[in-house]
């Protein structure tokens, strides 16, 4: 299985007019192979990809692979509004070398099962490159259900989904439906990191953690203790997290994170605009909770 364990999604450094910072990108991607992440998700909605150009993130995906050297693999976000240009980022993405892509519907007008099925059906023959559903409704405004998730799992190219995870109590009840319509081999991976260890306790097979992406370390000791069968540990971890994951709600993880990068040095970015950075009472906020947190890596 490809996709297990812990996938690191970093944030994508580029300028105001949308030009990636290359240097920041090896960066933060030396900082998740030297902490032996399973998997990079590359340009995920952390890393911004609706906001950059076609140039900009082939070349931000080229930066991330050269300095990983096919130590860690790296998926890449694929979407896009238009399906054509979905099938030509997966194509970008193949002849790159990444490992697979990350594929949402991304849409202005919402969009029906079969015209998901069919946009995605379409990115994965034409490219030939191994995806990941996408399942984003916060952003997308589109919700896949289990019989869509089967119906496109039975595509070759097509060898897992990032579900968001649900609040604990419903986790067990999701994952079920979800094996109950998929192939074995089929990797059933969560996002929203708060609930995200309940989910891998309860058996799914990857974390996708936007924590991870700046915070490799503690992110892999949580997963790492749920592979030990240590829930009560992963628990305790996940719970010393809550006044992050408290800030990851008030004021969205993408702010949170690129106000963290630039508190603690890592790099100096903001994120794209209308997008604006945390500042003020906020920006402080951060600070005080890894400070108390104590986290520095």
């Amino acid at each position: 299985m490809l996709l297990k364990g812990l996938s690191a999604f970093p944030i994508t450094p580029s300028d105001a007019e949308g030009r990636v910072d290359v240097a920041a990108v090896r960066k933060l991607a030396s900082r998740l192979s030297a902490a032996e992440v399973d998997s990079i998700g590359l340009l995920g909605s952390t890393g911004t990809y609706a906001y950059l150009t076609r140039s900009e993130r082939r070349r931000a995906l080229e930066a991330a692979l050269d300095e990983v050297g096919g130590q860690v693999p790296v998926l890449v976000g694929v979407g896009a509004l238009r399906t054509d240009e979905a099938v030509r980022l997966a194509q970008d993405a193949k002849a790159a070398g990444a490992a697979a892509g990350l594929l949402a519907p991304v849409s202005y007008t919402p969009l029906t099962e079969n015209e998901v099925f069919e946009h995605f059906a379409t990115v994965a023959r034409e490219s030939g490159l191994s995806l990941c559903i996408y399942d984003n409704p916060s952003t997308t405004h589109f919700r896949f259900s289990p019989a869509l998730i089967g119906r496109l799992s039975r595509l070759p190219e097509i060898i897992a989904v990032k579900s968001p995870a649900p609040e604990p109590q419903a986790i067990p009840r999701h994952l079920a439906e979800l094996r109950s319509v998929v192939p074995d081999g089929f990797s059933l991976g969560y996002s929203v990191d708060w609930n995200s260890v309940e989910a891998l306790i309860a058996g799914g097979h990857a974390w996708y953690s936007v924590l991870a992406g700046l915070f490799p370390r503690i992110s892999m000791a949580l997963v790492q203790a749920v592979q030990n069968g240590d829930a009560a540990e992963a628990r305790r971890l996940n719970e010393r997290l809550d006044p992050l994951w408290s800030l990851f709600r008030e004021f969205s993880s993408l702010r949170v994170i690129y106000a963290s990068a630039d508190l603690l040095g890592i790099c100096r970015a903001e994120p794209p605009r209308p997008i604006l950075p945390l500042a003020g009472d906020a920006r402080q906020r951060v600070a005080d909770v890894f400070k108390a947190l104590g986290l520095t890596d």
